[in-house]
């Protein structure tokens, strides 16, 4: 921090990798750490369905505290990943940009269908889960439609998405309707028919993280060498502060954004427990102001912590995160379908173990095995940059 105010730094904190920006690998891999807790409950504690938005009246609070804190992951990875957009941009020619945007949307679009569904994981019925990554693939496919219109378009574009989504709610198409399949991609968490008895879950619907993906690019400019780390730190907490604030107002008002709050007699606990349950599918508004509100404290936190070690060992998660992504998850269903071959089922139809903190032990003993291979892969893809297709992981 010691420079003076108006001058410009490279970057935020020292990257893990030559030519990254620290602090955006740093929170990028804060979130996949925190992914790993909420896909440990899905592994080990599927048997205790947690609802959206968490049910404040019968949920247990250790999974709804979790589940609250795990919210940040996909609205600021979505974020982060329009502004590594436009950092890619500052490099490459619109055209340049465009075909990468195109070409790394299909290749997550294609391991999310091919290999991440549980259509992989040969199960009775097969389904194709149309989650996060295909959400990002689509969202990139969108980024790179829009990416020729001036900065202010697509922050005012943007805007309008994230605010004025919720506005589409009342509207529920029924798979016999004209544009269902259109609408359940976009707005409405639906299964979708398809050929030879397969299925399609729309988990994430696409149109308000085109918001947040568009808004991550036009905030790209902050981080241009140009920009002062004490500049580029006082925007995003006058930023995360306008969103907390407008969070609060929208929340006490208990009108537009989300599903109303309410008062659970004689326990304050689960008052705050309903007044924190936000829908994430798809996100509401008021999600999206607290988890991206959020989000640029931890970012201004993580370029004041640039020289702690925890620090650089985050970065290291988020300079390769869909290696992560991929490892950590096939990691887990192959524990999982080991432990149900050896134990059986011992939670109704499926494994699971009987106290949520047992999801807490895993999680602690896999973060250090999860974080050699990562640190190797990305070791490995800086080092070999001649080959090109290690670029869209």
């Amino acid at each position: 921090m010691g420079m003076h105010p108006g001058k410009p730094e490279a970057s935020a904190c020292t990257p893990a990798v030559p030519g990254r920006i620290g602090s955006i690998d740093a929170l990028r891999g804060l979130v996949m750490v925190l992914m790993l807790l909420d896909h440990l409950r899905e592994t080990w504690f599927l048997h205790v369905p947690v609802a959206d938005p968490v049910d404040a009246r019968t949920a247990l609070p250790a999974v709804a505290l979790a589940r609250l804190v795990v919210s940040l992951c996909a609205p600021i990875f979505v974020a982060l990943t329009g502004v590594a957009a436009f950092l890619f941009s500052t490099r490459h020619t619109l055209a340049e940009t465009r075909a990468y945007l195109l070409k790394r949307a299909l290749v997550l679009m294609a391991l999310e269908v091919l290999y991440l569904s549980e259509l992989y994981w040969g199960v009775a019925s097969p389904t194709l889960w149309l989650q996060v990554i295909w959400c990002i693939g689509l969202c990139m496919i969108v980024l790179a439609a829009l990416i020729g219109l001036p900065r202010p378009v697509l922050f005012t574009v943007g805007v309008l998405i994230v605010c004025g989504h919720n506005l589409l709610d009342p509207i529920h198409l029924q798979p016999d309707q004209p544009f269902f399949l259109v609408w359940a991609m976009l707005h409405q968490r639906d299964v979708i028919a398809l050929p030879f008895g397969l299925v399609a879950k729309t988990t994430y619907p696409v149109l308000p993280w085109i918001g947040v993906i568009v808004l991550g690019y036009a905030a790209g400019p902050w981080f241009l060498p140009e920009i002062a780390t004490r500049t580029r730190e006082r925007r995003f907490l006058a930023l995360s502060c306008s969103m907390l604030v407008a969070f609060m107002a929208l929340r006490l008002a208990n009108g537009y954004g989300d599903k109303p709050w309410f008062v659970v007699e004689g326990d304050a606990l689960r008052t705050t427990m309903s007044f924190l349950a936000l829908t994430k599918y798809p996100p509401s508004l008021l999600f999206l102001l607290l988890t991206l509100g959020i989000g640029a404290l931890l970012l201004v936190a993580l370029e004041r912590m640039r020289d702690a070690s925890v620090v650089a060992a985050l970065a290291v998660f988020g300079g390769a995160p869909m290696f992560f992504y991929l490892l950590h998850l096939t990691i887990l269903r192959l524990l999982y379908h080991g432990a149900a071959a050896i134990w059986g089922t011992t939670q109704g139809s499926v494994f699971g173990v009987a106290n949520y903190g047992w999801v807490m032990v895993w999680y602690v003993g896999l973060i250090a095995p999860l974080y050699w291979p990562t640190a190797w892969f990305s070791r490995f893809k800086a080092s070999r940059r001649d080959i090109a297709w290690l670029k869209y992981l």
